[in-house]
């Protein structure tokens, strides 16, 4: 059975690595791309596929790109949407496309972490699902596949560290953007690569993870393995842990969500002889984005907007060069600390927190300026 597959950051890693899957598959169709930058790099895609309709606004927030969005899903005709868009602007998309009853690979964690309880909703009124797209979480999708529930005591994610693994608050006063965007394992864009490096982007996960696999904050543990070849574990009630091992290949979690339940296209088996396999916990006293980001979890309602929301402003500062990189974490503690808590129960509500949470972090570089 042939799939009809459309793109939404088609132009990012995910986006190229998944189109890289879509020529390797002859059941996945290219129906759709979509960018918000990189517009001929997209048209010279479509072109090389067959002139597939494309869209450069999809994801802005707007009632423009929603109206846009709406226009390419009517024209690309999808069964699965790929959401590879960064940041909570992938939210509508991803309530759009599982509204109408598509399935979503989903590559955009902030659809879960700013908006999980309307996608929850979403997905009860029209029966579409949503197949996880980080490699963690494609890993731990397969790991519970068969297993009960009540057996689950624990759903490990692993970090891999980041470029500062091992470093401490007073070494990262000092580092530059160019040295937070050398990732030692992962090839990824330079937000995602930021938040690596702040572990931000392993608190994400946790309530990613929590939505998608219906995990208290507890049963979720985050382990540093700088080697990345274990993606994510499972601890049962025998003790024994189940451990899905891997390369650091985005193709692989692709190609598993876009064919489910077919397996992924044939790679590379690793070699494991020779290779060392480390496990550390994480440093919350330097990183602390991973401890902010448990605190907006288990607060819920619209703390995780805000959490994100600032985080995606702060990053960006950082990327300007316009603030320093232990900056980050103060400027996301801010926010949460004094943009008030509400219920996440309708779409406004989110991104209201969320345009909060950017307010409160630009007032405050500007005091600090």
């Amino acid at each position: 059975m042939t799939r009809r597959i459309l793109i939404l950051g088609c132009t990012g890693s995910i986006g190229v690595q998944a189109l890289d899957v879509i020529d390797a598959c002859d059941d996945l169709i290219l129906c759709g791309l979509a960018c918000g930058s990189g517009v001929e790099t997209m048209q010279t895609q479509a072109a090389a596929r067959g002139g597939v309709p494309t869209s450069c606004v999809v994801g802005g927030g707007t009632v423009a790109h929603d109206v846009a969005f709406s226009a390419l899903m009517d024209a690309a005709r999808p069964d699965m949407v790929l959401n590879a868009i960064v940041g909570a602007a992938g939210l509508a998309p991803t309530l759009e496309a599982l509204g109408r009853g598509v399935d979503v690979a989903l590559a955009n964690k902030e659809s879960l972490v700013v908006g999980g309880d309307l996608v929850h909703a979403t997905m009860a009124r029209t029966g579409a699902r949503l197949l996880p797209v980080d490699s963690e979480h494609s890993a731990l999708f397969q790991l519970l596949d068969g297993v009960e529930r009540t057996r689950v005591r624990r759903a490990i994610l692993t970090a891999s560290g980041g470029p500062f693994f091992g470093r401490s608050a007073a070494d990262l006063a000092s580092v530059t953007v160019a040295d937070a965007l050398r990732h030692p394992t992962w090839s990824m864009g330079a937000k995602i690569t930021i938040d690596s490096a702040t572990l931000m982007n392993k608190g994400l996960e946790v309530i990613e993870a929590r939505h998608l696999f219906d995990l208290t904050d507890d049963e979720v543990e985050v382990i540093v393995h700088p080697q990345s070849l274990i993606h994510a574990m499972v601890r049962l009630d025998d003790g024994s842990v189940l451990t899905h091992c891997g390369p650091p290949d985005m193709r692989v979690p692709i190609g598993y969500a876009l064919r489910h339940p077919a397996p992924p296209p044939d790679r590379a088996p690793i070699d494991l002889i020779g290779r060392e396999l480390t496990f550390h916990a994480p440093d919350a006293d330097t990183f602390k984005c991973l401890a902010l980001a448990r605190q907006a979890g288990e607060t819920g309602g619209t703390a995780p907007a805000v959490l994100n929301g600032a985080n995606e402003v702060a990053v960006a500062a950082f990327l300007d060069g316009r603030i320093g990189f232990m900056d980050i974490p103060a400027l996301v503690a801010h926010a949460l600390d004094t943009v008030p808590t509400e219920p996440a129960d309708t779409p406004d509500g989110v991104m209201a927190a969320d345009h909060d949470a950017r307010a409160a972090v630009s007032a405050a570089m500007a005091v600090n300026a």
